[in-house]
């Protein structure tokens, strides 16, 4: 996917890469922040209009006594790769502080590469900066785009050079069909990274047993052909940082990470909630759920390190289960009751350490994706609403009644009803589940949200 027409940033810590890669993709996706070592897995995000895809790194160089070495070694180990897959490196400098011993060390392991390299000089915010610039040259890179990514200076002269060097957009570049964003979500450590990299078939996200490896939401493009068909299916995949109580956001760094978390949230056509199988639903978990809930994004939910669970479950022979597969119904069971306020979100036993239901993550995705944009035909609408009222009222608000007189679709994703009554009254949180339910079940839409707004007589005309 990315091996043909890939640019990745690449240069020492707080050179303003980062920066640079919102101008290039045209929105805030990295998290910025000026303290050294932000950045650790390599984002990938493509630029539509000009057919290739960008990648930032973390900084080359890079080491802080704080930070836990696996944490250094994997963001290495992420610029290794980078290196590895573009066609083309942009290097990045600050060129406020000028050309430094890491800069030259950087490039000498650049040109291990054997790739095309063009000099960025960041920072460049007024003109009599570049009069400073002269030790740069000794970099040997040949000519530099001066830029400003803060202020949006020189990225259209920076473009230019991109295209010079990849050449002319290919016509086999799919431009209109719209990728399905999914998003991986979860507490710190349940696996997100891992199954990130095992979908897409490739080392691309740092993986490590302390919390907190990922800062930000990290986009992945990958297209797949589904099982059992031709047909291709193109994906745009958010591995997102671990999402923590309000009470332990420790910093700017944490909160940021925080925001861009529910930025995808918000903005995933799919997402999976990863629970971890030895953990079970946490409280935080349901809490994590309700929130993807209220915000009305499909959901499916993926139990992580099924391999280790097994593992445990039988060096106890099993004990209390006739087999793995009664254990595993017991254990959908539980999950069901933990999270029962959820739309019958189908529940899919995954390891990303051995690769365990991996391959159907997508089509899975896929599925979800399908389930949101039906169009519920109004007689059949009606007629589940009318049964199902009518077997069960709504709880008597102020000695009055309820009666349904019509309902109808009027949005989806999440799917909205409007209904039509005698009186507008605020359904139960458990009758609309019940309602929810009946619909989910006649019309296919396990995982959708479903929304009532009720109309009474005196909305009406």
């Amino acid at each position: 996917m990315m091996d043909m027409r890939c640019v990745a940033l690449v240069g020492r810590p707080n050179v303003g890469k980062s920066h640079l890669f919102n101008r290039l993709v045209g929105r805030r996706m990295a998290v910025v922040h000026d303290s050294p070592g932000v950045t650790r897995d390599s984002i990938t995000a493509e630029v539509n209009k000009e057919g290739f895809i960008v990648m930032d790194t973390g900084g080359m160089g890079w080491s802080d006594a704080k930070t836990p070495r696996e944490w250094i070694a994997a963001t290495e180990q992420q610029i290794r790769l980078a290196l590895q897959t573009a066609s083309l490196l942009l290097f990045v400098v600050d060129g406020q502080a000028g050309c430094t011993p890491l800069d030259i060390r950087a490039v000498e392991t650049l040109r291990d590469h054997n790739k095309p390299v063009v000099l960025v000089i960041n920072k460049i915010d007024h003109p009599e900066h570049i009069d400073a610039l002269d030790d740069f040259s000794r970099l040997g890179l040949g000519t530099p785009v001066f830029v400003s990514a803060v202020h949006g200076i020189g990225i259209e002269q920076l473009l230019q050079r991109i295209k010079a060097v990849l050449g002319p957009r290919p016509d086999d570049v799919p431009q209109g069909e719209k990728r399905i964003k999914m998003s991986l979500v979860g507490r710190p450590n349940v696996g997100k990274s891992s199954l990130g990299n095992r979908l897409v078939g490739k080392q691309l996200l740092i993986v490590s047993e302390v919390p907190g490896t990922t800062r930000d939401a990290v986009e992945l493009e990958l297209d797949s052909a589904l099982e059992a068909t031709d047909e291709k299916r193109r994906f745009c995949l958010v591995d997102t940082a671990g999402l923590r109580y309000r009470s332990k956001i420790k910093d700017t760094v944490m909160f940021f990470s925080s925001v861009r978390t529910h930025r995808a949230i918000a903005t995933s056509d799919v997402v999976f909630l990863v629970l971890d199988a030895l953990q079970g639903v946490t409280q935080y978990d349901k809490a994590l759920a309700g929130e993807i809930l209220a915000g009305g994004t499909t959901l499916g939910i993926l139990v992580n390190k099924w391999d280790v669970a097994y593992e445990a479950l039988a060096r106890s022979s099993l004990e209390g289960y006739r087999d793995a597969a009664d254990f595993q119904r017991h254990f959908t069971k539980a999950v069901r009751k933990a999270l029962f306020f959820l739309p019958l979100s189908p529940i899919h036993y995954t390891s990303a350490f051995t690769g365990q239901g991996v391959g159907t993550i997508l089509k899975l995705a896929a599925t979800l994706y399908e389930h949101q944009l039906k169009r519920l035909p109004t007689s059949q609408l009606n007629h589940v609403l009318a049964d199902r009222i009518g077997h069960q009222l709504p709880r008597v608000q102020q000695g009055k009644g309820f009666k349904l007189y019509y309902a109808v679709q009027t949005a989806h994703h999440p799917y909205t009803i409007r209904i039509f009554c005698n009186r507008s009254i605020r359904l139960e949180a458990g009758y609309q589940r019940y309602l929810q339910t009946a619909l989910i079940n006649r019309f296919g839409l396990e995982g959708c949200p479903i929304r009532f707004e009720l109309v009474g007589k005196e909305g009406v005309g």
